[in-house]
């Protein structure tokens, strides 16, 4: 009978008892730091063996990953000595907790002194008293206690902005948060290869922001931009991880990515493994991901993390759900829960039942139709079902389509699946750097704007002619088209839309993106979309881009779903249009009829730009141009970036996932 694992279930279903020898841990080997001179300091010290032993209740057969020469090396002849350094690692550990204690009570009462402070200069500002805060701005520089989300720029501020971050800081003390790890394979701007690096560090950065905990960890690729990274360093540390029947060091580095802590993990035996030119697309990806996820989780439990949630992406990482709640969640992460996120289903890690015993799993508990074997080709493992069946929630990043049809249509083989556990899916749509893109403090722009005053954004449309010798008439509509990758077809649909729209008084600029393959598509296309109300970039300049949504009245867009690039967020926050390339976008349509589903930009899209074709857009601007500038101005004022709809629905996520 096959056993279903729904969200509320915490653990795998019950698994056959073998009647043949296991192995298991005597004692979790642990991080050993180790003192310049070499010799251990005794924190976290611990050998790294591994002992056999009959017992009814483990369960994870010795003949298929007990390490064979883990026997031959317990001699008696040490257990006396082995006794007495336990001893005095415990005498060790026992003053370094004590003095921790001291130092966090030092810190909470430095900390409470600053809230006080806070809370007297406020009522000094309602009574009236007007007094400056040059003392409090003193004590929070001189406060030895960790106050994140006060800046040394903030400090520059006048003292009612001051006191404005002041009472944030004061209500986020006072409440709590998660402590979410992030286990990945990118993170920007570090190694950056798709939509899931922002991702990450937008909703870190997004969580961190409201009081939250958030960490990464990530594998040290060789190409790893060391210059983006704070406070790069190489730990003093040193911890095993289980690999083919062995425990296997790695050594550890950390740094500080837009204000996230980020722990790099490097293999020494398996060295090569992260040593490439590329992240992904090798024929040993399951080995390379799968040795990263079991090391993360060993780091993780062996440096007494215990976070409330793990956050896993992708089929990369998806294999920490079946690791956990096989091998670690009895480690000392009894309140740890799994959160899987998806950013679509074309890659799912399909690999040989076997390849399961390099990390310590047995293929025999999860070769099943209810677990990791794949659902259409049965005599393999798929590595994202088993994050699916093994997560407590899947989050699917989507800001265009619903939950029924990511199952019934984007699914990818994985429909059944996908129902089975529909009721620990969600879908999340992207967010939103406003940081970088907001019109009202953009550093590219000759003059900002924002809904209140679009003065600006004039400005800008006279200043992007200018810089592309266009002709200047008040008439005529500006379309910007910011592309990726193109297809042939795209290529013809682009074609059409610009011949059809010449006699319309408009002007086109074409610029590619950093993806390389997006200019050599527009140099193509440059032959045959000639002439003065055509202008192309051959070459991505970034000033330029900012200028091209800003002077904009219409973007074309290849897609509304677009996490790479995001040109219809970008276009929404600049005051300009986002129209399809292609009219007829029947999957939009479908998404757009499920409003009860629907993402908030999903509704937007749906009920003002969504079905436009651009001869339909270019019409409404001439003939209602005050409905036109209405539904501009309301999109402008709809927040979509990381910190709104994105961190809602996440922080929701981790709430249920806490009271489970």
């Amino acid at each position: 009978m096959e056993i279903s694992m729904k969200a509320a279930i915490l653990f795998p279903p019950p698994f056959p008892k073998s009647n043949t020898a296991h192995w298991k841990p005597v004692k979790a080997p642990s991080l050993r730091f180790l003192r310049r001179n070499g010799e251990g300091n005794a924190l976290f010290r611990a050998h790294s063996k591994l002992e056999v032993e009959s017992d009814d209740n483990a369960e994870m057969p010795q003949e298929k990953f007990g390490p064979s020469n883990f026997e031959s090396e317990v001699k008696h002849n040490h257990i006396w000595q082995l006794f007495k350094e336990a001893q005095r690692n415990i005498l060790y550990l026992n003053n370094q907790r004590l003095l921790a204690v001291e130092e966090l009570k030092k810190a909470n009462q430095e900390k409470q002194l600053l809230l006080d402070r806070i809370e007297q200069l406020e009522a000094e500002k309602q009574a009236g008293f007007g007094k400056e805060s040059s003392n409090l701005r003193k004590a929070i520089m001189s406060s030895k206690s960790s106050v994140a989300d006060i800046s040394f720029d903030n400090l520059q501020k006048s003292d009612a902005e001051l006191l404005s971050e002041l009472r944030n800081f004061s209500y986020g003390s006072k409440k709590s948060g998660f402590h979410i790890i992030h286990i990945c394979t990118e993170m920007a701007p570090v190694i950056e290869v798709g939509s899931l690096a922002s991702y990450v560090t937008g909703l870190s950065c997004a969580l961190l922001k409201a009081g939250h905990l958030p960490e990464v960890i990530l594998p040290k690729y060789a190409s790893l931009n060391l210059n983006e990274i704070q406070g790069l360093r190489e730990i003093e540390a040193e911890f095993y991880s289980y690999f083919e029947g062995q425990l296997h060091g790695n050594k550890i580095w950390t740094g500080v990515v837009n204000g996230i802590g980020v722990t790099f993990i490097q293999p020494l035996y398996y060295s090569s493994f992260f040593n490439r030119e590329k992240v992904y697309g090798y024929s040993d990806d399951f080995e390379r991901f799968a040795y990263f996820s079991r090391a993360s989780l060993d780091y993780i439990t062996k440096s007494g993390k215990q976070p409330d949630v793990l956050h896993t992406h992708n089929w990369e990482t998806a294999i920490v759900g079946p690791l956990f709640w096989d091998i670690f969640a009895k480690q000392g992460l009894g309140g740890t829960r799994i959160l899987l996120t998806c950013h679509g289903f074309e890659s799912q890690g399909l690999e040989q039942p076997e390849k399961l015993v390099l990390c310590g799993l047995d293929p025999g508990r999860l070769h099943r139709p209810d677990r990791l074997q794949d659902n259409s080709k049965p005599h393999i493992i798929n590595i994202l079902k088993g994050g699916v069946v093994y997560s407590n929630k899947v989050a699917v990043v989507s800001s265009m389509n619903s939950k029924g049809r990511i199952i019934h249509s984007l699914s990818h083989g994985l429909e059944s699946t996908l129902s089975i556990h529909s009721d620990k899916l969600l879908v999340t749509p992207y967010g939103f750097d406003d940081s970088t893109w907001d019109p009202s403090k953009d550093r590219f722009l000759p003059k900002n704007y924002n809904k209140d005053d679009l003065k600006g954004k004039a400005v800008c449309k006279v200043a992007l002619r200018e810089r592309l010798g266009l002709s200047e008439n008040s008439s005529t509509i500006l379309v910007g088209c910011i592309f990726s990758e193109m297809s042939d077809s795209d290529a013809d649909k682009l074609k059409a839309v610009v011949w059809n729209a010449t006699g319309n008084s408009v002007q086109f600029i074409f610029m590619g993106s950093k993806i390389p393959s997006a200019n050599r598509s527009l140099e193509s296309l440059q032959k045959e979309l000639q002439g003065e109300n055509v202008r192309f970039i051959n070459k991505y300049d970034e000033a330029v881009s900012h200028l091209i949504f800003a002077g904009s009245d219409i973007i074309l867009c290849q897609s509304f779903h677009d996490p790479l690039l995001q040109v219809p967020l970008k276009a929404l926050k600049y005051g300009a249009a986002p129209v399809a390339l292609a009219s007829n976008d029947n999957r939009f349509r479908s998404v757009a009829d499920h409003e009860q589903e629907a993402t908030k930009f999903t509704q937007l899209i749906s009920s003002t730009f969504g079905n436009m074709s651009l001869s339909e857009a270019l019409n409404e601007i001439n003939n209602n141009p005050s409905k036109w500038r209405r539904s501009i101005i309301n999109s402008m004022a709809m927040d979509f970036s990381w910190n709104a709809e994105c961190y809602d629905i996440h922080v929701s996520a981790y709430t249920a996932l806490k009271s489970l």
